[in-house]
């Protein structure tokens, strides 16, 4: 017989409402997302417990991270992940501490769940024992007061002042595959870039194809959906970026770029047509990568790789006070 505080009725209003997040409409609706596996509820409870264990409270909550709100797991699933099971003890400590000062915002449904109602909840063909339920970030790209891309970008005021500019940061501009974005959304991460920012017409980061491809980079850098380009492209200057355009036809190779440096905004294209000739005139300068194979192109994602790594390594080497090498050629 099953314990009554299992959940265990795959067709319960619960179960229902969150496999409707692996819908646009769903997660439009309810300002949630899916986080499905080990990997990624991994990081999103241990975020939780950096900002929430022994009372740290609100203010260490990082701008534009999502935070959660609810848990499910399959005990004996969850047995085959024991730094999973090592993190959901310390925040089930946290939550039913009866001495604990946990703010209500801060506490999130925690629940066992049979493999039954885990397969219903989720998007995967096989469910991997453990699914999050976490907040979408309110962050919008529009313009005014606190806009979201001003303040990750690190714009000045007119005096000149105010916070260092970003050093690296992601443009996707109208990509819609959904495993190249989650895959950019990782390789921004693993790069040390900032933020990831997507114009309208890209693929939705809250997707369950995306979140599974980023692999739990969601709880590292801030994402901001339905930025119009030129907004983006100009406050990355105003905060003091090089812009760059990702483009097979372009002026500059990357090996020889001027100054890889110096901080960035990387514009990258749709996969089928890449930058449009409008969208190319946004950058700075236009950058190739050599081939020196006989393959036509490479994949965005791969060419994502390739360019923020460069800038990376350079800001690197620079910050080390190293001479900066040549990016690899592969000759």
């Amino acid at each position: 017989m099953t314990d009554p505080e299992v959940l265990s009725n795959p067709r319960a209003d619960r179960v229902k409402k969150v496999a409707a997040l692996a819908t646009r409409a769903g997660r439009r609706r309810q300002r949630l997302f899916l986080a499905e596996g080990p990997q990624p509820v991994r990081e999103a409870l241990d975020l939780w417990l950096r900002h929430w264990e022994q009372g740290a409270g609100p203010e260490s909550t990082a701008v534009g991270l999502p935070t959660l709100d609810a848990l499910y797991f399959d005990a004996e699933a969850l047995a085959s992940h024991p730094d999973v099971q090592a993190l959901l003890d310390q925040a089930r400590g946290e939550l039913y501490d009866p001495q604990s000062t946990l703010p209500r915002e801060a506490r999130f449904f925690l629940r066992e769940a049979t493999a039954e109602v885990l397969a219903a909840m989720g998007d995967t063909e096989t469910s991997q024992g453990v699914l999050a339920v976490c907040r979408i970030p309110e962050t919008r790209g529009g313009e005014g007061a606190g806009d979201p891309v001003d303040a990750l970008l690190g714009t000045t005021d007119a005096a000149g002042t105010g916070p260092q500019p970003a050093g690296l940061v992601a443009g996707l501009l109208s990509l819609q595959d959904p495993g190249n974005v989650g895959t950019i959304i990782r390789t921004a991460d693993a790069a040390g870039a900032a933020a990831v920012v997507l114009t309208p017409g890209s693929a939705d980061p809250w997707a369950p194809k995306v979140v599974r491809s980023a692999a739990g980079s969601h709880f590292h850098l801030p994402l901001v959906a339905g930025v119009d380009p030129q907004r983006l492209v100009d406050a990355a200057r105003a905060a003091g970026l090089q812009v760059l355009a990702a483009d097979g036809g372009g002026e500059a190779s990357l090996p020889d770029l001027e100054n890889p440096a110096a901080p960035t905004l990387w514009l990258l294209g749709n996969e089928a047509h890449g930058l449009s000739a409008e969208h190319q005139a946004l950058a700075d300068v236009r950058v190739s990568i050599p081939l020196y194979g006989q393959a036509e192109s490479l994949n965005v994602a791969t060419a994502a790789t390739v360019c923020l790594y460069a800038s990376a390594m350079a800001r690197h080497d620079r910050a080390s006070g190293s001479t900066p090498g040549s990016v690899p050629t592969g000759r």
